[in-house]
């Protein structure tokens, strides 16, 4: 799938102890394997990214570079994989590493599922 994408993606978060967005509009564009895009996050921001889309069949996995969380700078490195049930449904999960007090962290997973038009 090329061009503009609009999508809603609805997420859990497994592993972290925040309490977290899990709805998030989305606007992508893709033309051979180059994404781009912007979406509601889940710390209540907006995220700009930009990068690259590798599909294998039904699967995919994303590399990017992402605004919009400021526990990890101005710009974060991101990883997603994705299963597409539909042209029109895709799960996705992504690691997620969550800070608090005295430089603590947690590693946990945001798992999910969008629902695109196109």
């Amino acid at each position: 799938m090329e061009g503009i994408i609009f999508a809603l993606g609805l997420s859990m978060h497994v592993g972290l102890e925040g309490d977290y967005n899990e709805v998030h509009p989305h606007v992508r564009f893709i033309e051979d394997g180059a994404i781009a895009g912007v979406y509601y996050n889940s710390v209540d921001r907006l995220s700009v990214y930009a990068g690259h889309r590798v599909e294998m069949e039904d699967a995919g996995i994303e590399f990017a570079l992402v605004t919009g969380y400021p526990a990890y700078g101005t710009i974060a490195p991101f990883v997603r994989g994705t299963y597409d049930f539909t042209d029109n449904v895709r799960a996705f999960a992504s690691p997620a590493v969550e800070s608090y007090s005295n430089n603590n962290s947690n590693i946990g997973v945001v798992f999910g599922i969008e629902f695109s038009l196109k």
